[in-house]
């Protein structure tokens, strides 16, 4: 990257709250770092670049960390001379994390991990979860992982060591509520499932497997206990998120009678109370997804107090300020949690992601939220690549550190200069472009795109009406245009290689969307020769998709998400 004059033209992610330019530059030759406990707020940090020298001052050691890490920034842009200055910096939520899933058919490799802790530990992210249905190697219950390719008790210890190094509390996910199926569809498992013969969704669909524990059984608290005593034990963290969302199917099973009684509501608070009490027996404090109390507002005051809710929406109208108004009056303890939008959607939906991030943000700031936790989920498939969330993550950092400065980041160019590191300056744009394509084919759909619905189509979200043949050729026209920015790009990234293909595969696969959508809106579907070219092009697609799914993951729950492309045809 080439120098830059001033220091507040730097292009920091996330963006310092305070930038002050003076004249001059320095050598970066001598630096003086230190931890000054009376300096201020906590993780934050002062540096002050003069001709003869730079100093950086944390509150503590992590906001020692933080400041070095901008001063590398300053440097990564401008080379060994840097504009002089003042930057003073401190978080607006001090616990600011990322929630990856990783069983949603794609477990990554451990060079995948370790690579992406790297990366967040210098977005000056504090929290990492891996969301875990199934894909712990639990030693007494190998049938459940047998083909998951699953983290094992030894990587887990290796990445919670990583994080600790880099100032990031690696915390255990495991989901002990809904979500289940992947135990409760096998036999020995079945005993413990709230509807073994299978249940009916909010939507109308029907599934023939069952979903969630059956909160009425004992037996339910002594499996979860025996998969916290083993999984608990490999992090070092004094947090532990088990779950509790979206349980679909309680009260239509062997918790009917108890339901129709005294209510769902009272029934999945006492489930909740009988799991606080296990997970305090193993010394930890429990996080837990609060969509389903935030149903039964009622009921908050009997939540427990030292428990963390956490208020997630993916939407960028999402009722955050409602929702936070309702947390705070009550005392809970309580996150803010928005995603990347990279799910459903094979290339993002840009605009949906930053406004999302903006109001959590604003709302956990505004209420009391003490944590701010980006969510990356792998609904359907786990279809997209890892590349497209970068710009969600990128954009859930700058706003979880300082909503106000976050507002005056320009992604692109930050995305190019410290993420792809980019010296074209091309690949910022292109993710933000195409993560936005959803716009022109016709937005409306929520938590989807009408993109991804066409490769791989949602049962509960019909298509928006103003999704047309003539709305997919226009964006087919402008994703043909965008195709020249990935060669024409330089990066310096060790996987610059693999980007390039993993944009290469998310661009075909926006492409064949527009075609097979075509299709269909237009009845062309059944005519053979056009059913036998989306088919020879899926083909080739599959083929590339099988190919770069392996450079960064572990082949379990490849074929399931292959399985769902070949369905098509």
């Amino acid at each position: 990257m080439t120098s830059v004059r001033r220091l507040d033209q730097l292009a920091f992610l996330p963006r310092p709250r305070r930038v002050q330019s003076v004249e001059g530059t320095c050598a970066r030759r001598n630096v003086s770092a230190r931890v000054d406990p009376g300096w201020g707020h906590r993780q934050g940090y002062h540096i002050s670049i003069r001709p003869l020298g730079i100093e950086v001052i944390g509150s503590d050691p992590p906001g020692l960390a933080y400041g070095l890490t901008t001063l590398g920034q300053a440097e990564r842009e401008c080379g060994r001379t840097i504009p002089c200055g003042e930057i003073e910096d401190w978080p607006g939520f001090p616990i600011r994390g990322v929630m990856l899933d990783v069983s949603r058919d794609k477990v990554p490799s451990m060079e995948t991990l370790q690579s992406l802790v790297q990366m967040l530990a210098e977005l000056k992210y504090n929290h990492i979860e891996l969301y875990m249905e199934h894909t712990f190697a639990y030693s007494r219950h190998k049938e459940v992982w047998a083909h998951a390719s699953p983290l094992t008790a030894a990587e887990i210890r290796r990445l919670d060591a990583l994080c600790r190094s880099l100032h990031i509390d690696l915390v255990p996910n495991q989901n002990s509520f809904g979500h289940l199926h992947r135990w409760l569809s096998l036999p020995r498992y079945r005993r413990l499932a709230e509807c073994p013969d299978g249940f009916n969704f909010p939507w109308g669909q029907r599934s023939r497997e069952p979903f969630s524990l059956a909160p009425t059984e004992a037996a339910s608290i002594d499996f979860l206990d025996e998969l916290y005593g083993e999984l608990l034990p490999c992090f070092s963290s004094a947090l532990f998120n088990v779950g509790l969302d979206e349980t679909y199917d309680l009260g239509q099973g062997r918790s009917r009678e108890e339901c129709e009684r005294r209510g769902k509501g009272a029934v999945y608070l006492d489930f909740l109370k009988r799991v606080h009490e296990l997970v305090s027996r193993h010394g930890r404090t429990m996080l837990y997804w609060g969509d389903i109390i935030a149903q039964h507002p009622r009921l908050i005051p009997e939540l427990p107090r030292d428990a963390v809710a956490l208020e997630w929406g993916y939407e960028a109208d999402h009722p955050f300020e409602s929702h936070a108004e309702m947390f705070e009056a009550s005392g809970v303890p309580w996150w803010v949690c928005p995603g990347t939008s990279s799910w459903n959607s094979i290339a993002g939906r840009t605009d949906n992601c930053m406004g999302n991030m903006h109001a959590a943000a604003e709302a956990g700031l505004k209420h009391g939220a003490s944590g701010f936790l980006v969510t990356d989920w792998g609904d359907n498939g786990h279809m997209q690549t890892l590349p497209v969330s970068f710009l969600g993550l990128a954009a859930g950092a700058a706003a979880g550190w300082c909503v106000e400065s976050s507002a005056k980041v320009d992604v692109a160019r930050a995305l190019d200069v410290h993420i792809f590191e980019d010296a074209a300056g091309r690949m910022g744009s292109l993710s933000r472009h195409l993560g936005n394509a959803y716009l022109t084919a016709g937005d409306g759909m929520k938590n989807a795109s009408p993109l991804f619905h066409f490769i791989n189509p949602l049962a509960d979200a019909p298509l928006p009406h103003s999704v047309t043949a003539s709305s997919l050729r226009e964006t087919r026209a402008q994703m043909n245009a965008m195709a020249g920015a990935i060669e024409e790009s330089r990066m310096a990234r060790a996987d610059a290689r693999l980007i390039k293909e993993e944009y290469g595969l998310t661009l075909r696969m926006l492409l064949h969307a527009c075609d097979r959508g075509i299709a269909v809106l237009e009845g062309t579907l059944a005519d053979p020769a056009a059913a036998s070219r989306l088919k020879a092009d899926m083909a080739a697609l599959t083929a590339a998709y099988r190919r770069i799914w392996k450079a960064r993951n572990r082949p379990g729950g490849l074929s399931q998400s292959v399985g769902r492309l070949e369905r098509l045809y």
